[in-house]
């Protein structure tokens, strides 16, 4: 098992989603004394993610399915879930997060917009066969700016 996994499933690679992401892992990590997070940007994996037999995508999601530990994140497209973060995790066989813990983090402009894609993207997540965290961690974008706060916290307070 690789520990813990951070997937950002923004189109673009360094977003403020993928920021809090990263947050949210390290914190985890620092509070089980794990290694650092391995971090996927499915948006630097561009038409590979379409494309079979890509070597980046493959360990893309040979990762996601050696870790203990997932965090998921996703700004919210239309309601949901990017369309990319979609795309990668429809390449993965059923079940294939069976028995993980899994940790769904959102964002979007206001709160209950990035509640229910915090749903829609856990529920994805349970068809997939992991142990999601309740809460999940939705987050609007005027607080991002303390993305490392929110996710000590978040880190701290969340009992499995």
């Amino acid at each position: 098992m690789t520990g813990i996994v951070v997937v950002s499933g923004n189109p673009r690679a360094g977003s403020r989603t993928s920021t809090l992401a990263v947050a949210v892992g390290e914190a985890f990590a620092d509070r089980l004394g794990s290694p650092a997070p391995t971090v996927i940007e499915v948006g630097e994996l561009g038409a590979g993610l379409l494309t079979k037999g890509d070597p980046a995508t493959a360990a893309a999601v040979e990762a996601l399915t050696a870790a203990n530990l997932l965090v998921v994140a996703t700004p919210t497209y239309k309601g949901s879930y990017t369309g990319v973060l979609k795309v990668l995790l429809d390449q993965l066989p059923n079940q294939a997060l069976a028995g993980k813990l899994a940790v769904p983090v959102v964002t979007a402009g206001i709160a209950p917009q990035a509640a229910a894609a915090e749903a829609v993207l856990r529920q994805l997540l349970v068809e997939l066969g992991a142990i999601v965290a309740r809460p999940g961690l939705p987050v609007v974008e005027a607080d991002l700016p303390e993305s490392a706060e929110i996710a000590k916290k978040y880190a701290a307070a969340l009992d499995w």
